[in-house]
This record gives C-alpha cells, sequence and structure tokens, in this order.
C-alpha cells in the first residue's frame, strides 16, 4: 500500500507541475498569438480593399464590419468575414465589398482545412481573383458564374454560398448605391 501512495504523489506532483508550466507557456504566448492574429485580420482587410489605409471596425445588426479609408478618410468600401462549410471543415473567408458601386472587391481566405493539392487551391489566385469586380446581383452559382477547381467542387461551392448568403444580409445594411 506505501508503494502505491508514494506512485500516486509521484503521479500528483507530476501533473500539477505539467499543468503549471502549459498555464505559464499559455500566460507567456497569448499576447504574442492575438496580436499575430489581428495583424493578419488588418492585412486580409487591406488587401481586399484596394486603396484602405486605415481601417474603422463597426458592428451593425450582429456583424462586424471593418470600413477602409485612405489616408484623407475617404472611403474606400467595407470588409466582413463569412464563414462556409468545405470538404474538411469550416472556410473563413474575409470579403470586400464597395456599396456605392454594389461590387465585390476581393476575397481572401483567412482559415480552411481543405485537402491540399485539390480543396486547398481556393486560395489561389486563379480562384480568388474570379471574385473582384463581381456585382452582388450575381447568383454565385458554380459552374455558371463562379469557376471551380477540376476535382473539388465543395470546397469552391462552399465559398460561394458563403458569400452569396452573407451578402444577401449585407446589402440590406449596407445598399447599394448608398454611402457607408
Amino acid at each position: 500500500m506505501n508503494q502505491y501512495m508514494r506512485m500516486i504523489v509521484v503521479l500528483v506532483i507530476i501533473s500539477l507541475v505539467s499543468g503549471g508550466v502549459l498555464a505559464l507557456s499559455y500566460e507567456v504566448t497569448n499576447p504574442r498569438i492575438q496580436e499575430q492574429t489581428q495583424q493578419a485580420l488588418q492585412q486580409a482587410v487591406l488587401k481586399v480593399i484596394p486603396g484602405a489605409e486605415k481601417i474603422q471596425t463597426v458592428e451593425k445588426e450582429g456583424m462586424t464590419f471593418y470600413i477602409g479609408t485612405d489616408n484623407q478618410g475617404n472611403k474606400k468600401g467595407i470588409a466582413f468575414k463569412t464563414t462556409g462549410s468545405g470538404f474538411s471543415g469550416p472556410i473563413e473567408i474575409m470579403v470586400g465589398y464597395a456599396p456605392r458601386e454594389g461590387k465585390l472587391t476581393g476575397i481572401e481566405i483567412l482559415s480552411m482545412s481543405e485537402t491540399p493539392g485539390l480543396g486547398a487551391r481556393i486560395k489561389e489566385p486563379d480562384f480568388t481573383d474570379q471574385f473582384k469586380g463581381k456585382s452582388v446581383n450575381d447568383e454565385f452559382i458554380p459552374k455558371k458564374d463562379v469557376k471551380v477547381i477540376t476535382g473539388a467542387t465543395i470546397s469552391p461551392t462552399a465559398v460561394a454560398n458563403a458569400i452569396k448568403s452573407s451578402l444577401a444580409k449585407v446589402t440590406k445594411i449596407f445598399p447599394v448605391g448608398g454611402d457607408f
């Protein structure tokens, strides 16, 4: 019985030390991780809103919008995040939108876990660039007005559906031709 107690005490000590090290490493690394996440978000917003140099965050109707302005304060467009269900999990997308023109200014895939070489090709410019200048009134139907990737139709369909469903809500908040 004494030997069993000693093993239990040793295991408890090892567990406490391991937990302490894990908690300490989290506390040390978490601020840096949050900073990098914020920088990646800002870079994505600036990428999908051409000409934007500054970002203002606005909350409306349960959504977060990023309004991009130039150095003189002229509004260049808005960006918002949307999520689609891909083949291997969620696909998080940053979408740029110019309300005055009613067109998309670009998209950026923020995160996804699609199959490398197939669905993961949704991050490539050959796929993402097709959304620049696309009207919010387009149908966003794969193989019709959205080019798909050979061998991977689920991922492009998820992106197109996510954008289209989000635009329905976004255009009610920021109507085409209106100010933002």
